[in-house]
């Protein structure tokens, strides 16, 4: 851990320098398409990890703000404490909100063992809601991919790899989301297919998408005129 804030710290200084070096040397290795594919995947994996990691503390803030809220509502002790606790902990993916509840769920322990469990009550009902309502929303917003697929890159990254999957899953679900899409939309472009979504709802087969084209080109037209 000592070497590994030494090391964050040395990058950060001169974060600037090593990048050019990085694009010096994919510049160097690939020809111009693949060096611009690169750098374009680079953009767009920082962009998902930075929109990530604003999502987390902002949801965490949140959470904190409502296990605050909720706590001063029932009357228990150590609200302000206890929710700091739940807040930080909280942007630590899955067990993060665990170590939260158990040490404010100590401190509540040593004056009410009752008022105790009230805590637990409701600091296990308020994560469930985080879990599956707003932490996904919010990341969701954050990196423009649907609540679904946040729960389902949690799940899948978390199954597969443990802590790290469900620290790192969904800005590489996001990463990989978004080159498959543009992929699809490159091939669907070739064929001269439509590309919005909306055209593929109620088509049971594809010469159904040049009629599906075709009566959108004339209701454009028609609005047009």
């Amino acid at each position: 851990m000592v070497i590994g804030l030494v090391v964050s710290v040395y990058l950060l200084m001169q974060k600037e320098k090593y990048i050019a070096q990085a694009k010096k040397f994919v510049v160097a290795v690939f020809k111009q398409r693949g060096a611009d594919k690169v750098f374009e995947i680079g953009r767009l994996t920082n962009k998902s990890f930075g929109g990530f990691m604003v999502g987390k503390v902002i949801d965490s803030l949140i959470i904190g703000a409502l296990s605050y809220i909720g706590m001063i509502i029932l009357g228990l002790p150590y609200a302000l404490i206890s929710s700091v606790f739940i807040g930080l902990t909280n942007i630590i993916p899955f067990f993060g909100p665990l170590i939260g509840i158990v040490i404010g769920g100590v401190l509540i322990l040593l004056q009410s063992p009752i008022q105790a469990l009230y805590f637990l009550i409701f600091e296990l009902a308020l994560q469930q809601i985080d879990g599956n309502i707003i932490g996904p929303r919010i990341l969701g917003g954050r990196l423009g991919i649907s609540d679904f697929w946040v729960l389902v890159s949690i799940t899948v990254f978390g199954t597969l790899f443990g802590f790290g999957g469900m620290l790192l899953g969904v800005p590489v679900f996001t990463v990989i989301y978004t080159l498959v899409s543009q992929a699809i939309t490159g091939a669907l472009r070739k064929k001269q297919l439509p590309e919005s979504t909306d055209c593929y709802y109620s088509i049971l087969a594809v010469e159904d998408l040049n009629d599906h084209e075709k009566n959108f080109g004339e209701a454009t037209t028609f609005f047009s005129g």
